[in-house]
């Protein structure tokens, strides 16, 4: 089976891994926080965080060639679940056309502090 890594330019990670890797017509990304171009990471709100991960999300999709409308499958994961109703409405307005099958998860805790991690398998 072919594999490609995918890695964008500007966008930080923060250890040995590519933003995403294509296998066998699959895109994996990983995990995606919000951080912008400059290292910042959104911490105190989760509107403002699902935003800026699904927009990195966008990017490493883009640079694979593909767009949200290919995603089939999400995993969100929050630090607090009350958190639920407001990432869920920023959520919905990215994912309008097509809705992928999704899980959302609370965790203890999340790398650089950030309220909400998204990761995304797209098709090509």
């Amino acid at each position: 089976m072919d594999r490609r890594a995918i890695v964008v330019p500007g966008l930080p990670k923060a250890g040995p891994y590519s933003h995403a890797v294509e296998a066998g017509g699959l895109v994996f990304l990983a995990g995606m926080i919000p951080i912008d171009e400059s290292g910042v990471v959104v911490k105190d709100d989760v509107r403002r965080g699902t935003a800026l991960a699904l927009d990195n999300v966008r990017k490493v999709l883009e640079a694979a060639g593909l767009g949200l409308d290919r995603v089939i499958k999400t995993t969100v994961f929050l630090r607090d679940m009350s958190d639920f109703a407001a990432m869920n409405e920023v959520y919905a307005t990215y994912f309008t056309a097509s809705e992928p099958a999704r899980s959302t998860v609370a965790v203890k805790d999340l790398p650089a502090g950030a309220p909400v991690e998204i990761e995304v398998v797209a098709a090509r």
